[in-house]
């Protein structure tokens, strides 16, 4: 190979001209020998020149100052052997990546968030009978949970724009695990004290969702971030049938607040795993390979923030600007009707399958818990299937809104047939059948978020979160009045799946995929 030809090939790479957006598994691959380190500027208009007009710039620089332009939708992979090679990496290399470590711990995190939400759950029937709650008390005191849920996910969603994911998921695990971990001292002492303990928790888990999108941002290109976001959510609903399955367990074994010590405890552990193993970026990891840390520098696809836009990030964020554009709105209720369902579900499918199909506690657990761990299964298929629609030429905007269609349609569908179950087996398949399509919300809703506004992706998802608690305490709430008054748990899920089917008309006609100006001045 001639300078010439290899002048040529350099021009080439550094130039915009790399693969569409819209065919981003284009096959594009170049080798260069390694003796070769310098070329001429003349030849490379885009790379810096020295003081003589003659620039030696090694290759790798030039790659690395063009990867910004790369389309959001390709995948690079170096090789270990010295060449550089434009492909995806096999499954193996992902599944063994650091980023699917860090990925790892999110979801043990979300499972361990989830797990402490939840025992309350199980908890709450032995004592509302040993001190005499009706439902309706029963159903605030759960709710608790979510006045502190409240509070939190705006500023703490703006903490983690500015200080990172990795430390403020650490501060919010470390309060969230000693919440539940003096849940039994507080319960002993008194109910206000029992209140406030739970509103802590709150407080603490509001955090949680916005650091698992900051870093799954840093560490994953976006032709991965929906099954990194299935692969974190299935911890979360892991959580859920963890705690909802072993919480009657632990209570047997050492009494109504054995799963809130245990679970308290595991929360301190993970702590200390997470900051000694996990670092902010991949940048700063060191035990990223070479391989991995160009494979996401050159072809992550979060949208470069310009210094306006670091500035605006270090003052208050624009919530007039955010609220002003349909696409946040729909957001929003796509999060407050995901929100109902889920605590809803999480909340009283114990206590409705005690009550509707008489099974004792602990079968109503189990019932309550299968669901949750289909909903895990789930989520990490769609956010496969979700990943290879945009590879194969599918635009974002119409990925999303397929992926939330069916997150929505779909239960809404199945409470309609859980209501005419006449058995606890067919009701636990109808109500396995709405959660497991639930998942499929996370590849709309909850990867959106990332991609209409990665500079703001925190405080966006504290936003949004916190219609969802509103809604979430509407639900929990109202379920417990709504029976009393009308004397059906029926009714409310058939007005839930009303509400999934107009929240999921709106996502269609709002949405988008592609990234929203809430920096400009229109």
């Amino acid at each position: 190979m001639n300078f010439h030809s290899l002048s040529t090939v350099n021009q080439r790479l550094c130039s915009s001209s790399f693969p569409s957006r819209r065919n981003p598994t284009k096959p594009y691959s170049v080798w260069l020998p390694s003796t070769v380190s310098s070329i001429r500027r003349r030849d490379a208009p885009s790379c810096n020149a020295s003081a003589s007009g003659t620039t030696f710039l090694p290759f790798k620089v030039c790659m690395r100052r063009n990867r910004t332009r790369a389309s959001s939708n390709d995948a690079q992979s170096i090789g270990r052997n010295g060449s550089d090679e434009l492909r995806e990496p096999s499954f193996v290399e992902f599944i063994t990546s650091e980023r699917v470590k860090v990925v790892a711990m999110l979801a043990l995190a979300l499972a361990l968030c989830n797990a402490d939400r939840v025992v309350m759950s199980v908890a709450i029937v032995p004592l509302s009978l040993s001190r005499g709650w009706r439902q309706s008390f029963a159903g605030v005191v759960q709710s608790s949970f979510l006045w502190g849920y409240l509070i939190s996910p705006i500023a703490g969603g703006t903490l983690v724009d500015r200080h990172g994911g990795k430390v403020v998921m650490a501060w919010g695990v470390v309060l969230w695990s000693l919440a539940t971990f003096l849940t039994p001292w507080a319960a002993e002492t008194s109910l206000l004290a029992l209140l406030a303990m739970r509103m802590l928790l709150g407080i603490a888990e509001g955090v949680a969702l916005p650091c698992m999108n900051n870093m799954i941002i840093r560490w994953f290109p976006q032709i991965e971030r929906s099954r990194a976001v299935g692969l974190a959510m299935a911890g979360f609903q892991l959580g859920s049938a963890i705690g909802l399955t072993l919480s009657p367990i632990l209570m047997s074994q050492g009494g109504i607040y054995g799963p809130f010590v245990i679970f308290g405890l595991f929360g301190f552990l993970w702590v200390l795993v997470w900051l000694s193993a996990i670092s902010s970026s991949p940048e700063r990891s060191p035990q990223i390979s070479i391989y991995e840390l160009k494979y996401i520098q050159n072809w992550s696809s979060a949208p470069s923030v310009s210094k306006n836009q670091l500035k605006t990030k270090q003052g208050i964020p624009p919530f007039r600007r955010l609220l002003s554009k349909l696409p946040t709105w729909s957001l929003i209720i796509a999060n407050a009707m995901h929100s109902w369902g889920f605590f809803v579900i999480l909340s009283w499918m114990p206590i409705y399958f005690k009550t509707i199909y008489h099974v004792d506690l602990r079968q109503a657990a189990w019932f309550s818990a299968v669901p949750w761990s289909m909903m895990a299964l789930v989520g990490y298929i769609a956010g496969v299937l979700s990943d290879m629609m945009i590879q194969s030429g599918i635009s974002v905007t119409l990925t999303r809104k397929i992926m939330q269609s069916i997150g929505f349609f779909g239960p809404g569908f199945a409470l309609i047939g859980l209501t005419m179950a006449r058995s606890p087996v067919i009701a636990s398949a109808w109500l396995t059948l709405a959660v497991g399509l639930k998942a499929f919300s996370h590849c709309g809703f909850l990867v959106n978020l990332q991609e209409i506004a990665p500079q703001y992706a925190g405080v966006l998802h504290g936003m949004s979160n916190t219609a969802g608690t509103l809604a979430a305490i509407v639900g929990t709430v109202g379920v417990g009045f709504f029976v009393e008054i009308v004397g059906s748990f029926k009714g409310f899920l058939l007005l839930t799946a009303f509400l999934y089917f107009c929240a999921a008309l709106f996502w269609n006609v709002y949405s988008t995929g592609e990234r929203v100006d809430f920096d400009g001045t229109d």
